[in-house]
């Protein structure tokens, strides 16, 4: 009987064990399940808005590689190209805080998905001004049109002189001028621009979020350093493109292009530049259907839903899991949401680490906008590339390294597991050598063009005097020209002239870009010249030119790499120092300050700099200041380069006192209260723990009394 019974007992037993056997293989099977669907919801979302990001980045990169383009066609300056690139950010500024907050309230991939509509008819509308505007018009010598007429090109009797050849402005005004039907078109170009911004304002705030909400703990800063790697593989795509663009005409299709005089070494030449616009306007089409096919939410592994280590940011995000499902919750009014605005502001603007980080990234931010916005007119003027060529160059060996640098940043941060405070000091570090490299760049410049009558004189000395007094001299004094005109040419002896009437020319022979001048009076005066002919367009820049542009070239890259291998800590810095259901609204005050406060001022205050330095203004037909002809090739190299150093220098000290209060509040001294209620140390001592883990961070109602582990 004890035998049996004790059979029986362990057959009872085993009886009772089986079932929780199978229960745990279902737990498990189901957990691995939802593994593969989470983990393969938010791949797809991944994909989805690195798309979308390649494409908002190829529309805002080919704006900034037809700047000079847009300048000339619409004979502007660049102050008022910069506020046209600032409308961008203004298109950002209008909805960017009601996306941020409520957006993360709402279906955010649809939310995704409507911007990108809006930011394709954006770009379509820019390029709408081609198609309603005449055909470009440039300043070309009668003789040097294709025509049988042979017409001196210093005419000694006005009487001789075609009237669009004298004062064509003034003849013009005197008569009655009509406006021209495009002078005024350049708003639409702004216009569209500004609706681009609307239409980009949910992918950063919304999609960022997303993924960090859903990506498993570690690989959300591998996640992001993807997704900004492929925005940043938009750009050499978008300057490529404007490479490609700018070789050709700008009324390619409507003129006969063996008509044209002016090739594109020409600084009149305008590229085909509304062309890559419709270009762009149909990828972020497409970039936004997937996003209409995604769900608002996606299941969240175990594994985040009970992490003990992550004490208010998993009481936030189970207390928002719970949310979801209730239906009641569903269906809160905008205005409920509202009520909570002004505390959660308060909240953000109480933490110290994100401000100093947003003051920090607004000045930084100022000096790159600035920099970059510029950079393709800089390398144009300072070193006398075509714009094509520039975009070339910027597109294929600039941009890569960046893209190189932010990919480096994220795997970093996953390899060595670095935590908050390391991600602090390796934004600081990268900010920090970057500018420093920036400085050799003030070695690395060209010497003015020789211009007679603007950088030198007539008889070979350096021009001191006033320049537009300057423009005429004894060589020129008995021809009829017009200090307005700029249709340059260059002598024998290497020196550039405004116009061959300014260089005294008396004869030419042939016709559109074969015309050659002889007999001309300055070119032969010259105390270097032993010839006094001329020919159509400018003198190359110095022997010394080429080679300071390609020393340029590696500078730069190597500048651009160090800058940007910090983006991906600077994110990550800013996503771990505050409440995670503020998370969207944080990311869309920090975008709306750095639009505000960096994307719209830094074009206009730069391109106002700039235009201090031009010497020659063109002229409207209708009178007017036109777009700059020629710059002071080192006064440009001051300004330009010294306002980027100034700006990113002061962006440093924000930083350091970023990685100060870090460092005081994540001392080992310091007791934090968790969410649980227990007191526990926060050290940097561990810090590859602390990635994973938990980050000791710097966010509470109450600064000075507590700490959040997130």
């Amino acid at each position: 009987m004890e035998i049996s019974s004790k059979e029986n007992t362990r057959f009872f037993s085993n009886n009772t064990i089986l079932p929780v056997d199978r229960s745990s293989f279902k737990s498990e099977s189901s957990a691995s399940r939802e593994k593969q669907s989470c983990c393969g919801g938010i791949k797809i979302f991944l994909g989805a808005l690195s798309f979308v990001y390649f494409a908002k980045a190829l529309s805002g990169s080919y704006l900034k590689s037809t700047i000079t383009q847009i300048e000339r066609r619409f004979d502007i300056p660049s102050s008022l190209v910069g506020v046209i690139d600032g409308s961008f950010e203004i298109g950002n500024l209008l909805i960017i805080i009601l996306v941020s907050y409520f957006g993360a309230k709402l279906h955010r991939p649809r939310i995704i998905g409507a911007g990108c509509l809006i930011m394709s008819a954006g770009t379509f509308l820019i390029a709408m001004p081609q198609f309603f505007m005449g055909r470009y018009r440039y300043e070309r010598f009668p003789s040097t049109i294709n025509s049988t007429v042979n017409i001196s090109p210093c005419l000694q009797d006005k009487s001789q002189t075609p009237l669009t050849s004298l004062e064509k402005s003034q003849a013009k005004i005197n008569a009655g001028c009509e406006k021209e039907a495009g002078s005024s078109m350049w708003i639409y170009v702004l216009l569209g621009n500004l609706l681009r911004g609307i239409g980009e304002t949910p992918i950063q705030p919304l999609g960022i979020t997303y993924i960090d909400d859903y990506a498993i703990e570690e690989n959300a800063a591998l996640y992001i350093g993807c997704v900004q790697t492929v925005a940043i593989i938009g750009p050499i795509f978008g300057f490529l493109l404007g490479s490609l663009c700018a070789k050709l005409y700008v009324d390619i299709g409507f003129v006969d292009l063996d008509s044209i005089t002016i090739t594109p070494k020409d600084v009149q030449w305008v590229g085909a530049w509304w062309l890559g616009y419709l270009i762009a306007g149909v990828i972020s089409v497409l970039a936004g259907i997937p996003f209409w096919f995604l769900p608002k939410h996606l299941p969240k592994l175990e594994s985040r839903k009970d992490s003990t280590t992550s004490s208010e940011q998993s009481k936030f995000i189970i207390e928002d899991n719970k949310n979801q499902h209730n239906p009641y919750q569903q269906q809160t009014k905008i205005a409920e949401m509202a009520k909570d605005f002004f505390p959660s502001l308060k909240s953000l603007f109480g933490n110290p680490v994100y401000i100093l980080y947003l003051c920090a990234s607004i000045i930084q931010f100022n000096s790159l906008i600035g920099m970059v916005t510029y950079k393709p007119k800089y390398i144009e003027q300072q070193y006398g590339q075509t714009s094509s060529k520039t975009n070339f160059v910027i597109g294929l060996i600039n941009i890569p390294a960046v893209a190189f640098g932010i990919f480096s940043g994220g795997l970093v941060m996953k390899k060595f597991r670095i935590g908050v405070l390391g991600a602090a000091k390796l934004s600081l570090g990268s900010s920090f050598f970057g500018y420093l490299l920036l400085l050799s760049l003030f070695a690395m410049g060209c010497e003015n063009s020789e211009v007679a009558g603007l950088t030198v004189s007539y008889h070979g000395t350096k021009q001191m005097t006033d320049y537009e007094q300057a423009m005429f001299s004894e060589c020129n004094s008995g021809c009829s020209c017009s200090k307005n005109d700029w249709d340059p040419i260059c002598g024998e002896n290497g020196v550039t002239y405004i116009s061959a009437c300014l260089a005294g020319c008396q004869a030419s022979n042939g016709s559109g870009k074969n015309t050659v001048f002889f007999n001309c009076s300055c070119v032969g005066t010259f105390e270097s010249s032993q010839s006094s002919s001329a020919v159509v367009g400018p003198c190359q820049k110095g022997n010394e030119c080429p080679k300071m542009f390609l020393y340029f070239l590696v500078i730069s890259v190597i500048t651009s790499y160090t800058l940007s291998v910090g983006g991906t800590p600077g994110y990550i810095l800013l996503l771990r120092c505050i409440k995670p259901h503020l998370k969207s609204f944080a990311l869309g005050i920090y975008t709306l300050a750095i639009r505000v406060l960096a994307g719209i001022p830094a074009p206009v205050y730069f391109g106002v700099a700039i235009d201090t330095t031009c010497l020659k203004w063109g002229s409207k037909r209708c009178g007017g200041r036109g777009a700059c002809r020629l710059y002071d090739s080192s006064a440009l190299r001051y300004v330009y380069l010294g306002l980027t150093l100034v700006l990113g220098m002061v962006s440093i000290f924000f930083s350091v006192a970023v990685l100060w209060v870090l460092r005081k509040r994540s001392s080992p001294p310091d007791e934090t209260l968790s969410a649980n209620g227990e007191r526990g140390t926060c050290g940097t001592k561990s810090s590859k723990d602390n990635f994973v883990n938990s980050d000791c961070l710097i966010q509470s109602t109450y600064w000075p009394e507590k700490e959040t582990r997130l």
